[in-house]
């Protein structure tokens, strides 16, 4: 796997604010890598809004399904590549209730345990991915998706999802994570 090498100086754990250091903590302890949350120390604003505004006011506060989006989550860190999106990804996964054989059905979602709503939402998340320069939101595609979900909802959820593959461009533009071998970004 490629260890993160980036540019930006590192701000070591006990330089942190220390509202900052749990962060820290929780990416040591899940993944064995804290450099994005090191690297976030020079804009500790930033972060916090990552951390509080997207994650706890719009991720865990969504009106969709948790199942979904962390589905869809583990979905897009899968298909990017992100070894520290993916061991934090499946950390939470799980930590919501998936077992282990559900996740490892995920690569082959459209013959495994899911519901047709998990199912269309993970088909959306193909579309999004970084890997997919010309994913679209067709009609057979929001067929699918309006069965299970209004325009609102599928909104919301195009939106989480933009944010999150921003955030994965952002993280190996930078090197902030650790890369799994198959990661398209190397």
């Amino acid at each position: 796997m490629s260890q993160p090498q980036p540019l930006l100086r590192k701000v070591p754990r006990d330089e942190l604010p220390d509202d900052l250091q749990p962060a820290w903590d929780s990416a040591f302890s899940v993944t064995g890598d804290a450099t994005f949350i090191e690297v976030s120390g020079n804009a500790p604003d930033s972060l916090r809004w990552y951390l509080q505004s997207f994650y706890q006011d719009r991720f865990y506060n969504s009106r969709l399904p948790r199942r979904v989006l962390e589905l869809v989550r583990l979905r897009l860190a899968n298909l990017h590549g992100c070894a520290f999106c993916n061991k934090g990804d499946r950390a939470q996964a799980l930590a919501a209730g998936f077992s282990e054989p559900e996740l490892d059905a995920l690569p082959d979602y459209e013959t495994g345990p899911f519901s047709d709503a998990e199912r269309a939402a993970l088909a959306l998340a193909d579309a999004m991915a970084l890997t997919s320069p010309n994913g679209r939101l067709d009609d057979a595609l929001y067929q699918r998706l309006k069965v299970s979900f209004d325009d609102g909802e599928l909104y919301e959820l195009g939106m989480i999802m933009a944010v999150l593959c921003g955030m994965a461009k952002f993280l190996f533009v930078f090197d902030l994570v650790e890369k799994e071998p198959s990661c398209p970004f190397g």
